[in-house]
């Protein structure tokens, strides 16, 4: 639930105590605290209480709305990658074991692919980290492309790139994984190819773990690289 919402109900609720904290004082001053006098001071201060009820309860709530946008958005920043404007690292790890478990319990397929950018310490290295980072901007625009909605691409880390593709067999994730290595090697000339490893996880398994995706997509993105580059290799299933 985002904290928007929650701290809007929060700050609705801490809003309560304003008329009760009201008649509390009055009591205190005036000396006289019975139930009859109680009541006898909030059915003619009615006005008064309705108004600090009800402007606390406005204020309270659009502070407390205020407040959990703000971490919302923190929470969103936390788990976006500035430079390409995906999903980290971090936000692709906390889906992974959720994906995992939807996989094996739905008994449906779900493939890994583990991208590396295919010489781009040359690129920083000839062109500076400014053509490196739009060499990088330029593949994560290529993924986005050519992805669905379902699934979830993530910059990895460095020149990596990951994609959970959700309901996805070994054939439909090979598929998607030469579609964005014709992408990447179809754009203007100079641009780097990509490299990909792809691993699934198949409709009948028992079990999935998101350290076997990641160690068996690793695992075919070395040999991947190994055999020449701008490649795709499959891992076991």
């Amino acid at each position: 639930m985002p904290k928007k919402l929650v701290y809007a109900v929060a700050g609705a609720l801490l809003a309560l105590g304003a008329p009760l904290g009201l008649v509390v004082v009055r009591t205190l001053v005036g000396g006289d605290v019975n139930a009859a006098s109680l009541q006898r001071d909030v059915l003619l201060n009615l006005p008064t209480y309705a108004y600090v009820a009800v402007s606390t309860f406005v204020a309270f709530a659009c502070f407390g709305g205020v407040l959990g946008a703000q971490a919302d958005s923190l929470r969103r920043a936390s788990r976006v990658d500035h430079l390409t404007g995906l999903p980290n690292r971090r936000a692709l790890e906390e889906r992974i074991g959720e994906e995992c478990a939807r996989a094996v319990r739905h008994r449906a397929p779900l493939s890994f692919l583990l991208l590396d950018v295919d010489g781009l310490k040359g690129i920083n290295d000839s062109g500076g980290h400014g053509a490196g980072d739009e060499a990088l901007r330029g593949v994560a625009a290529v993924i986005l492309g050519a992805t669905r909605i379902d699934d979830l691409s993530a910059r990895w880390g460095g020149d990596e790139f990951a994609i959970l593709a959700p309901r996805t067999d070994a054939d439909q994730a090979f598929i998607l994984a030469e579609r964005i290595r014709h992408g990447a090697a179809g754009r203007k000339k100079g641009e780097p190819t990509v490299s990909i490893g792809v691993t699934t996880v198949p409709a009948d398994a028992a079990t999935a773990s998101s350290r076997s995706l990641f160690t068996r997509a690793d695992a075919a993105l070395y040999r991947a690289k190994a055999a020449g580059r701008n490649r795709v290799v499959a891992g076991p299933v």
